[in-house]
């Protein structure tokens, strides 16, 4: 293996002028293997320190340092995240799409597991016309091109966050062969809180325009 001990001792042995020591030499080989040791714990390191500089292989707090780089304290990972899905967060982040209508509809989903209604008054897919997707007499939504660079966006609270959507010890539908599960670490969602919804509808949206949000359960 590139690296390790065997590797760095035949290294050594090849720099050797050939004849000098023969085939078998105790001495010769107890010092080189205490060089290759250190060599080889010198590439360890380096081999380590490579990786933490990209955000496909960093580990540990060397990846929450990547995230705290690049989002600041708006990213931070949740307790007991797994490196791979804290990884899998900051991708989807640094590449999300921003400054659209998509944009903030696509973030309040990723949030919540429920698509938000975007309504901009200004925009004649969200609001229709006669003939178009609503008529007289029928139920629309009305627009106006007096508020240009305005949305309107009510975002759904997730519908449930952590253990209490999981059935409990008092509830019929707990029991042994009843299919139920126990919740652990792992399964529970990270909450979202209001605040949540509101920063990340600000990290999204066009500058210099205003996004009205109405949270709902």
């Amino acid at each position: 293996m590139t690296g390790d001990q065997q590797d760095m001792m035949q290294r050594l042995r090849g720099l050797l002028p050939p004849g000098w020591f023969g085939d078998s030499n105790p001495v010769r080989d107890a010092v080189l293997t205490g060089c290759a040791q250190m060599l080889s714990w010198c590439y360890t390191l380096y081999a380590f320190a490579r990786d933490q500089t990209r955000l496909r292989s960093a580990s540990g707090g060397w990846l929450d340092m990547i995230g705290l780089d690049f989002f600041g304290a708006t990213l931070p990972r949740y307790a007991n995240q797994s490196d791979d899905s804290y990884r899998n967060r900051l991708q989807v982040n640094l590449f999300r799409e921003r400054a659209t209508h998509a944009a903030v509809a696509k973030v309040l989903l990723d949030l919540t597991g429920r698509a938000p209604m975007v309504v901009e008054p200004a925009r004649p897919a969200d609001v229709g016309g006669l003939g178009v997707s609503f008529a007289l007499g029928a139920t629309g939504r009305v627009g106006s091109i007096k508020l240009p660079y305005q949305a309107f966006v009510t975002a759904y609270r997730p519908p449930y966050s952590g253990p209490a959507g999981w059935p409990g010890v008092a509830t019929w539908s707990f029991g042994m062969n009843s299919g139920s599960a126990v919740a652990g670490s792992v399964q529970l969602t990270p909450p979202v809180s209001d605040a949540d919804l509101l920063a990340a509808v600000e990290a999204v949206k066009p500058i210099g325009a205003t996004v009205w949000v109405s949270i709902a359960n």
